[in-house]
Protein backbone atom coordinates (compact mmCIF):
# COMPACT_ATOMS: atom_id res chain seq x y z
CA UNK A 1 0.00 0.00 0.00
CA UNK A 2 1.48 3.38 -0.80
CA UNK A 3 1.40 6.19 1.69
CA UNK A 4 0.53 9.29 0.16
CA UNK A 5 2.23 12.49 2.24
CA UNK A 6 -0.39 15.34 3.10
CA UNK A 7 1.47 18.64 2.36
CA UNK A 8 0.65 21.65 4.09
CA UNK A 9 1.09 25.28 2.27
CA UNK A 10 1.58 27.82 4.49
CA UNK A 11 0.28 31.86 2.60
CA UNK A 12 2.00 34.45 4.12
CA UNK A 13 -0.81 37.53 5.39
CA UNK A 14 0.10 40.76 2.94
CA UNK A 15 -0.67 44.07 4.54
CA UNK A 16 -3.06 46.18 2.97
CA UNK A 17 -2.19 49.56 1.22
CA UNK A 18 -5.38 52.02 -0.16
CA UNK A 19 -2.45 53.66 -1.80
CA UNK A 20 -1.03 51.06 -3.25
CA UNK A 21 -4.95 50.03 -4.52
CA UNK A 22 -5.35 52.72 -6.10
CA UNK A 23 -2.42 52.70 -8.03
CA UNK A 24 -2.88 48.56 -8.82
CA UNK A 25 -3.55 47.80 -12.40
CA UNK A 26 -6.74 45.55 -12.99
CA UNK A 27 -5.67 41.83 -13.17
CA UNK A 28 -6.91 39.51 -15.41
CA UNK A 29 -8.47 36.49 -14.38
CA UNK A 30 -5.98 33.35 -15.10
CA UNK A 31 -6.75 31.44 -17.81
CA UNK A 32 -8.17 28.11 -17.30
CA UNK A 33 -5.54 25.36 -17.64
CA UNK A 34 -6.31 22.62 -20.19
CA UNK A 35 -6.29 19.07 -19.07
CA UNK A 36 -4.08 17.00 -20.27
CA UNK A 37 -5.25 14.43 -22.34
CA UNK A 38 -4.99 10.66 -21.49
CA UNK A 39 -1.79 8.30 -22.88
CA UNK A 40 -3.32 6.60 -25.71
CA UNK A 41 -3.48 2.68 -25.39
CA UNK A 42 -0.73 0.78 -27.30
CA UNK A 43 -1.82 -3.00 -27.34
CA UNK A 44 0.08 -6.43 -27.14
CA UNK A 45 -2.07 -9.04 -29.06
CA UNK A 46 -2.43 -12.84 -27.51
CA UNK A 47 -4.04 -15.60 -29.18
CA UNK A 48 -5.57 -17.91 -27.16
CA UNK A 49 -6.41 -21.11 -29.12
CA UNK A 50 -8.89 -23.39 -27.90
CA UNK A 51 -11.03 -26.24 -28.86
CA UNK A 52 -13.99 -24.11 -30.27
CA UNK A 53 -11.86 -21.45 -32.10
CA UNK A 54 -9.52 -18.70 -30.94
CA UNK A 55 -9.94 -15.85 -28.94
CA UNK A 56 -7.82 -12.59 -29.34
CA UNK A 57 -6.97 -10.74 -26.34
CA UNK A 58 -5.84 -7.11 -26.79
CA UNK A 59 -3.64 -6.03 -23.64
CA UNK A 60 -2.65 -2.67 -22.49
CA UNK A 61 0.56 -2.26 -22.16
CA UNK A 62 0.84 1.36 -21.12
CA UNK A 63 -2.39 2.15 -18.70
CA UNK A 64 -1.52 -1.80 -17.07
CA UNK A 65 1.52 -2.66 -17.34
CA UNK A 66 2.66 -4.13 -14.42
CA UNK A 67 -0.46 -6.53 -15.21
CA UNK A 68 0.13 -7.19 -18.87
CA UNK A 69 4.02 -8.12 -18.32
CA UNK A 70 2.69 -10.60 -15.93
CA UNK A 71 0.19 -12.40 -18.54
CA UNK A 72 3.28 -12.41 -21.25
CA UNK A 73 5.66 -13.76 -19.05
CA UNK A 74 3.59 -16.50 -19.02
CA UNK A 75 2.59 -16.76 -22.71
CA UNK A 76 6.38 -16.22 -23.68
CA UNK A 77 7.46 -19.10 -21.25
CA UNK A 78 4.16 -20.98 -22.69
CA UNK A 79 3.15 -21.60 -19.35
CA UNK A 80 -0.14 -20.36 -20.26
CA UNK A 81 -0.29 -23.94 -22.66
CA UNK A 82 -2.39 -26.22 -21.44
CA UNK A 83 -4.24 -23.93 -19.12
CA UNK A 84 -8.29 -24.30 -19.06
CA UNK A 85 -11.27 -22.31 -18.30
CA UNK A 86 -12.97 -23.76 -16.01
CA UNK A 87 -16.12 -21.64 -14.28
CA UNK A 88 -18.94 -19.99 -15.96
CA UNK A 89 -20.33 -16.96 -13.51
CA UNK A 90 -23.87 -16.24 -15.11
CA UNK A 91 -25.50 -13.79 -12.51
CA UNK A 92 -28.22 -14.88 -10.53
CA UNK A 93 -30.46 -11.78 -10.97
CA UNK A 94 -29.72 -11.88 -14.90
CA UNK A 95 -28.47 -15.71 -16.21
CA UNK A 96 -27.60 -13.98 -19.83
CA UNK A 97 -24.53 -12.16 -17.69
CA UNK A 98 -21.92 -13.41 -16.39
CA UNK A 99 -17.79 -13.97 -16.94
CA UNK A 100 -16.00 -16.47 -17.53
CA UNK A 101 -12.96 -17.21 -15.87
CA UNK A 102 -9.64 -19.10 -16.86
CA UNK A 103 -5.95 -19.63 -15.70
CA UNK A 104 -3.32 -22.18 -15.06
CA UNK A 105 -4.03 -24.93 -12.58
CA UNK A 106 -0.55 -26.45 -12.84
CA UNK A 107 1.16 -25.29 -9.57
CA UNK A 108 4.46 -25.87 -11.18
CA UNK A 109 3.81 -23.46 -13.80
CA UNK A 110 2.72 -20.64 -11.73
CA UNK A 111 4.69 -17.18 -11.37
CA UNK A 112 5.46 -15.02 -8.09
CA UNK A 113 2.33 -12.80 -7.78
CA UNK A 114 1.94 -9.51 -9.59
CA UNK A 115 1.44 -5.89 -7.57
CA UNK A 116 -2.07 -5.03 -7.52
CA UNK A 117 -3.09 -2.11 -10.42
CA UNK A 118 -7.02 -0.93 -9.92
CA UNK A 119 -8.58 0.10 -12.28
CA UNK A 120 -8.59 3.39 -10.76
CA UNK A 121 -5.02 3.90 -11.39
CA UNK A 122 -5.12 2.11 -14.97
CA UNK A 123 -8.84 3.82 -15.69
CA UNK A 124 -9.55 0.62 -17.62
CA UNK A 125 -13.76 0.07 -16.85
CA UNK A 126 -15.09 -3.14 -16.44
CA UNK A 127 -17.65 -3.68 -19.15
CA UNK A 128 -18.37 -6.23 -21.56
CA UNK A 129 -15.22 -7.92 -23.45
CA UNK A 130 -13.10 -6.84 -20.60
CA UNK A 131 -10.10 -9.12 -18.94
CA UNK A 132 -9.53 -8.92 -15.69
CA UNK A 133 -7.04 -10.45 -13.66
CA UNK A 134 -8.50 -12.84 -10.66
CA UNK A 135 -7.66 -12.75 -7.07
CA UNK A 136 -7.89 -12.94 -3.52
CA UNK A 137 -6.24 -10.30 -1.21
CA UNK A 138 -4.45 -7.34 -3.74
CA UNK A 139 -1.31 -8.56 -4.96
CA UNK A 140 -2.37 -12.21 -5.11
CA UNK A 141 -3.12 -12.29 -8.69
CA UNK A 142 -1.22 -14.95 -10.44
CA UNK A 143 -2.34 -16.56 -13.71
CA UNK A 144 -5.85 -16.61 -13.90
CA UNK A 145 -8.29 -14.24 -15.59
CA UNK A 146 -11.37 -12.76 -16.23
CA UNK A 147 -13.77 -12.74 -19.49
CA UNK A 148 -17.18 -10.27 -19.24
CA UNK A 149 -19.66 -11.27 -20.89
CA UNK A 150 -21.29 -7.76 -19.64
CA UNK A 151 -20.82 -4.84 -18.07
CA UNK A 152 -19.85 -5.51 -14.12
CA UNK A 153 -19.47 -2.15 -12.67
CA UNK A 154 -18.97 -3.94 -9.31
CA UNK A 155 -15.66 -5.01 -10.07
CA UNK A 156 -14.15 -1.71 -10.26
CA UNK A 157 -12.02 0.04 -7.58
CA UNK A 158 -14.11 2.71 -5.36
CA UNK A 159 -12.60 6.18 -6.34
CA UNK A 160 -9.47 7.05 -4.65
CA UNK A 161 -8.78 3.50 -4.05
CA UNK A 162 -5.24 2.68 -5.10
CA UNK A 163 -4.93 -0.88 -3.67
CA UNK A 164 -6.81 -1.17 -0.41
CA UNK A 165 -8.91 -3.65 0.40
CA UNK A 166 -12.31 -2.87 0.54
CA UNK A 167 -13.05 -1.29 -3.13
CA UNK A 168 -9.88 -2.09 -4.43
CA UNK A 169 -11.39 -3.69 -6.98
CA UNK A 170 -9.99 -5.98 -10.12
CA UNK A 171 -7.14 -5.18 -12.29
CA UNK A 172 -8.66 -5.12 -15.68
CA UNK A 173 -6.31 -5.07 -18.17
CA UNK A 174 -7.53 -5.52 -21.85
CA UNK A 175 -10.20 -6.22 -23.66
CA UNK A 176 -11.25 -9.64 -26.38
CA UNK A 177 -10.09 -7.77 -29.79
CA UNK A 178 -11.86 -10.98 -31.53
CA UNK A 179 -13.04 -14.10 -30.74
CA UNK A 180 -16.13 -12.95 -28.26
CA UNK A 181 -18.23 -15.64 -30.45
CA UNK A 182 -15.97 -18.14 -29.04
CA UNK A 183 -16.00 -16.72 -24.94
CA UNK A 184 -19.56 -17.32 -25.42
CA UNK A 185 -20.12 -20.67 -26.64
CA UNK A 186 -17.57 -21.90 -23.40
CA UNK A 187 -19.39 -19.72 -20.88
CA UNK A 188 -22.52 -21.74 -22.35
CA UNK A 189 -21.30 -24.89 -21.94
CA UNK A 190 -23.21 -26.80 -19.29
CA UNK A 191 -21.74 -26.54 -15.64
CA UNK A 192 -21.57 -28.91 -12.78
CA UNK A 193 -24.58 -28.75 -10.20
CA UNK A 194 -21.94 -30.32 -7.70
CA UNK A 195 -18.56 -29.06 -8.72
CA UNK A 196 -17.43 -26.05 -6.17
CA UNK A 197 -17.56 -24.52 -3.15
CA UNK A 198 -19.33 -21.27 -2.00
CA UNK A 199 -20.24 -19.14 -4.44
CA UNK A 200 -18.17 -20.68 -7.08
CA UNK A 201 -20.74 -23.95 -6.24
CA UNK A 202 -22.79 -24.05 -9.34
CA UNK A 203 -20.34 -22.19 -11.41
CA UNK A 204 -17.68 -24.82 -12.55
CA UNK A 205 -18.21 -26.15 -15.95
CA UNK A 206 -18.59 -30.01 -16.72
CA UNK A 207 -15.31 -30.09 -18.49
CA UNK A 208 -12.74 -27.90 -18.61
CA UNK A 209 -11.74 -26.35 -21.87
CA UNK A 210 -8.48 -26.54 -22.52
CA UNK A 211 -6.27 -23.67 -23.74
CA UNK A 212 -4.15 -25.61 -26.46
CA UNK A 213 -1.79 -22.38 -26.71
CA UNK A 214 -1.34 -18.90 -26.07
CA UNK A 215 0.90 -16.74 -28.68
CA UNK A 216 1.59 -12.60 -29.33
CA UNK A 217 0.05 -12.16 -32.47
CA UNK A 218 -0.61 -9.39 -34.39
CA UNK A 219 -3.62 -6.81 -34.33
CA UNK A 220 -6.77 -9.04 -35.92
CA UNK A 221 -9.13 -7.12 -38.71
CA UNK A 222 -11.03 -4.22 -37.92
CA UNK A 223 -14.70 -5.33 -37.26
CA UNK A 224 -13.88 -8.99 -36.08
Amino acid sequence: MRLRAALALLAAPLAFSPSLAQNAAPVAPAAPQAVPAPAPAEYVYVALTVPQGVVTLALDKIHAPLTTANFLKYVDARKMDGAVFYRAMHLDHDPAQGLLQGGVRNGANLLPPVAHEPNSRSGIKHVAGTVSMARFAPGSAQADFLILLSDMPSLDARPGDDGTDPGAGFAAFGHVASGMDVVRTIWSLPRSATKGEGVMKGQILEQDVKIISARRTKAPPAGQ
